[in-house]
């Protein structure tokens, strides 16, 4: 896949996912109003949606239908934009600006907020058990422990819970990789197994190669967040820059400093890229995907 090629895949599949999410959304004009505006100003218009790209990238590892990955792509999109909103909150990073609008509770208020975020969560699961998400009930089944399983106490939840724990504290880095790989890395590898799980040309060697792969990448995705947190304009970022280092945050930037963060993130990067070499062309776009997230501006 030429770089043309990737870049009118992406910004298929970005727009693909724009017009499911705002058919899964619930209207605006239904009741509660304020609520269902509130959920699509969260979701809707912004973002690179690289768990939906993950998912579509690894559906075509496995032969997946686009109609399916739709539906796995959304519940991980809804999950993702949940945590974003809860993570603005004042309880947490106390954050005014996301995607470059103001945050859900600086545009409401802190109760629509908090309402959103449990909202989003649950429409994500209703999402991901509908008939299209997998061809049995057992497929839906086993979709939705593993999407539930990213976002909760072992994995996304509990990662926010350490990063909120941690502030002010120095971590070693086995004890970073280990808030990381769940904060950031689990949604990603969930992102990654539920679009292989769409199709059915993964055998269990194939999931083993996309799991290696998805470990490599969500470390990856967090250890250039944490480079461009402070190397980046607020205007580039779509959030406020530097957001890290004011509330103390152990980030690897602050642990190995910018140039070894660097070195890591180029480690990952490989990684990553060698975890789908058996692959062949068929995981050209999770290679280029990996390409796409280790060379968001530093």
């Amino acid at each position: 896949m030429s770089t043309q090629d990737f870049a009118a895949w992406m910004g298929q599949i970005q727009s693909r996912t724009e017009t499911a999410l705002d058919r899964v959304l619930p209207p605006a004009h239904i009741a509660p109003q304020r609520l269902h505006t509130a959920m699509r100003y969260a979701v809707l218009g912004g973002g690179k949606r690289v768990r939906p790209l993950l998912v579509h990238a690894a559906g075509r590892v496995a032969g997946a239908a686009p109609e399916r990955l739709d539906r796995a792509a959304c519940a991980v999109e809804l999950i993702h934009a949940y945590s974003l909103v809860h993570d603005d909150m004042p309880c947490m990073d106390d954050d005014s600006l996301r995607r470059g609008k103001p945050t859900v509770h600086v545009q409401f208020d802190e109760a629509t907020a908090l309402l959103v975020g449990d909202a989003l969560q649950s429409l994500a699961f209703q999402v991901l058990a509908a008939d299209l998400a997998a061809e049995d009930a057992a497929g839906r089944v086993a979709m939705l422990h593993l999407l539930a399983q990213a976002a909760g106490s072992r994995g996304m939840a509990g990662g926010q819970a350490l990063d909120l724990a941690n502030v002010g504290q120095s971590l070693s880095p086995e004890d970073l990789e280990f808030m990381h790989v769940r904060k950031t890395g689990a949604l990603i590898r969930a992102a990654v197994l539920l679009g292989a799980h769409c199709g059915d040309g993964a055998d269990a060697a194939v999931l083993e190669r996309l799991d290696h792969y998805a470990r490599a990448a969500g470390l990856l995705f967090q250890v250039v967040d944490d480079i461009l947190d402070c190397s980046a304009s607020t205007a580039t970022l779509g959030k406020t820059a530097g957001k890290d280092q004011l509330h103390d945050k152990p980030t690897y930037a602050s642990l190995l400093g910018l140039a070894q963060a660097r070195e890591f993130a180029a480690e990952l990067h490989a990684r990553a890229r060698e975890s789908l070499a058996d692959l062949g062309d068929r995981a050209q776009g999770l290679a280029e995907l990996t390409d796409f997230i280790a060379r968001r501006e530093f």
